[in-house]
């Protein structure tokens, strides 16, 4: 079909080349890769990727690294990625671990791990303070009740209606322009055009065809004990109350992507030499192009480098969080928060939390390993503290818990000494206080489980 009479001058200009092929393989690519990794946090996402996306090389470079076999290792040279790291849906770590009852230790944890604390320490939820005479570190002491699970397939959210809404943008221009240069008799670039959208929903619909899922210890052996336990960060603490199977899909669980076609996950392989030709041709047919049809490949670029900015700024952590809390049973997961001013309050509040426990009997505890993980030193004034903290956690049901300064052998210490023993013992007190003791607006943790509901503390976990 000939260019429109009135239009021809413009559409015959050769004066003046864009050459945007130079420009659309690399341009907007870790924007491009951020926003097909959310493809599996949105249901009917994958529908959604017909458009003429830029960085078509960087994506095929980043994605080809999937496939397995020898064919396409040689296509995409460097590591293997796992889809589920490639979609960085694994690879943080998490915080070490200690259990209280089994005396498990883990130096660092998984991804579910890390996306709880970044959770609990980024909430907006208002810590109770613990009472203190004195204030050196800040340091927040969250209690996690993790609810029993039972495990399924996940439920990911269907995107909202404006980002829906969104997402028909690019697809619209990339449409339009393709039909505005098939009008200019641009054959050129609406081929280039075509093949951008069909390359691009074809990659995203059979990435997003994955099955995402939780894996994690489901089992444990019988008649192990209970999971609790807690996450040390270097000033934070979380502590986990629940049984062995449920804590486990924290400390040991991760997501787990499964693609078709494993181990060599040839679809995704087609999918990124596809986009490899697609920048090939562009390099040589773009040029070719007129000048109005090589402004329409730009302007179709340009709109879905915006809609990839707009899904690369979502918090992808955010939504795994989500996701995460949705599947243990977010309506049952609750949250205490506390803030202690010293290290040494939020030392003794743990040790009382996971220890005092009148429903669970201390099988296998040892209050002192506890201490020890969180004030490791050594000094005799520490030495003596821990000693009579462990002493007063290790009294049955019914005796006075007494943390008087008086009934603890002072020898060996001198005045300054003795002077910051008895601060020491006024912290730990004053976390008994809070903690096991009771009061008006702070809720009694006889059994590790949240009796009454503390004032401007109690929060269900979100995706803050």
């Amino acid at each position: 079909m000939p260019p429109l009479p009135v239009l021809s001058p413009i559409a015959d200009s050769r004066k003046f080349n864009l050459n945007a092929s130079a420009v659309a393989g690399f341009f907007g690519g870790e924007e491009a890769i951020t926003a097909m990794a959310t493809v599996h946090l949105y249901r009917g996402r994958r529908w959604l990727g017909w458009y003429n996306s830029p960085g078509s090389y960087i994506i095929a470079k980043e994605f080809g690294r999937i496939s397995g076999s020898r064919f396409w290792n040689g296509l995409f040279p460097g590591s293997n990625h796992s889809p589920v790291v490639a979609f960085k849906l694994d690879g943080k770590t998490g915080p070490k671990y200690v259990a209280s009852h089994s005396g498990t230790v883990m130096q660092q944890t998984g991804h579910l791990a890390h996306l709880l604390t970044q959770g609990t320490e980024n909430s907006d939820v208002v810590p109770t303070s613990l009472p203190t005479s004195r204030h050196a570190t800040i340091s927040r002491i969250s209690i996690v009740t993790v609810p029993e699970i039972t495990y399924g397939n996940l439920h990911v959210q269907t995107m909202s209606i404006h980002h829906t809404v969104f997402a028909s943008f690019p697809i619209l221009v990339s449409v339009c322009t393709c039909i505005f240069s098939a009008l200019f008799a641009d054959w050129y670039c609406f081929a280039m055009i075509l093949l951008g959208i069909i390359s691009s929903g074809v990659t995203c619909f059979v990435i997003g065809s994955g099955d995402l899922n939780i894996e994690t210890v489901k089992t444990p052996a019988e008649g192990c004990p209970p999971g609790d336990g807690m996450l040390l960060m270097k000033n934070n603490v979380i502590i986990l109350k629940g049984e062995e199977k449920d804590v486990n899909v924290i400390t040991k669980g991760k997501f787990v992507l499964k693609l078709k076609g494993e181990p060599e996950y040839t679809a995704v392989g087609l999918c990124s030499l596809l986009l490899e030709v697609q920048f090939l041709l562009q390099l040589l047919l773009i040029p070719q192009g007129s000048l109005i049809g090589q402004t329409m490949f730009l302007t179709s670029i340009i709109a879905s480098w915006a809609y990839n900015s707009f899904l690369a700024s979502l918090d992808e952590e955010k939504l795994q969080r989500k996701l995460f809390y949705d599947h243990i049973g977010l309506q049952q997961l609750t949250v205490l928060s506390f803030e202690a001013s010293t290290r040494t309050s939020m030392a003794a509040f743990t040790c009382f939390v996971l220890c005092k426990d009148l429903l669970r009997p201390l099988r296998g505890i040892k209050p002192m390993n506890i201490l020890l993980e969180l004030v490791p030193n050594e000094t005799p004034v520490w030495q003596k503290w821990r000693e009579q903290v462990v002493a007063q956690v290790e009294k049955k049901e019914g005796e006075m818990i007494d943390f008087q300064s008086e009934d603890v052998d002072m020898s060996g210490l001198d005045e300054h000494d003795q002077a910051l023993l008895k601060d020491l013992l006024k912290d730990a007190k004053h976390a008994y206080d809070v903690g096991l003791a009771g009061g008006e607006s702070t809720p009694l943790l006889l059994t590790g489980r949240f009796i009454s509901k503390p004032k401007a503390s109690w929060a269900s976990c979100t995706g803050n």
